[in-house]
């Protein structure tokens, strides 16, 4: 598979279509977030080179769906990559891995594999960071602007009882960032 190409395509798709109103699944969260965890996590797990290569291409496609609407961009994601990773090389087994993984994604995550289980950890790996509370306040801040308002009281309630039922499935995940998690 042409990895480079299919690394491309999405970026400029994400650089390109997403809304402005996408203040946290935005290019960033993508590329400078979720990609370095997954990568991170993958080589702590022992991650062969050809998974890994399907997990950074799940990565990059997984809020693509961001393009179209915001409602069920995974599912939008998953097809998007049924569709265009042919042309990239990708075979159809692989496409269903990929896909699987998006999938994945999708809250509340219910990870099936070790692959989705890396996904998912890195995907919400800004809970155990120093940045999570000004990440936390773009994707507050996002959900405002496509109409969902919280009161403070409401917004952190929510998500204090988030990150108290959150568990990462994987050790990796466990180890790099369970103790920033539960300061946070």
């Amino acid at each position: 598979p042409d990895y480079t190409s299919a690394y491309d395509y999405a970026l400029g798709r994400l650089e390109k279509e997403l809304a402005p109103k996408l203040l946290y699944h935005w290019k960033k969260h993508t590329v400078e977030d979720v990609l370095p965890a997954a990568e991170h996590l993958a080589e702590i797990s022992g991650v062969s080179q050809s998974d890994l290569l399907l997990l950074r291409t799940a990565v990059m496609f997984h809020d693509l769906g961001f393009v179209e609407k915001r409602k069920d961009h995974e599912e939008i994601g998953i097809r998007l990559a049924g569709e265009i990773l042919p042309q990239f090389g990708y075979s159809a087994e692989q496409i269903a891995v990929i896909q699987g993984m998006i999938r994945t994604t999708r809250l509340p995550q219910t990870p099936h594999t070790p692959l989705e289980e890396i996904i998912a950890d890195a995907d919400l790996d800004v809970f155990g960071r120093e940045d999570f509370f000004a990440r936390n306040q773009a994707l507050r801040e996002e959900m405002a602007a496509f109409g969902d308002v919280f009161s403070d009281e409401q917004w952190y309630a929510q998500q204090v009882n988030f990150l108290q039922a959150h568990q990462y499935f994987t050790q990796a995940a466990r180890e790099v960032r369970g103790e920033g998690k539960r300061a946070n």
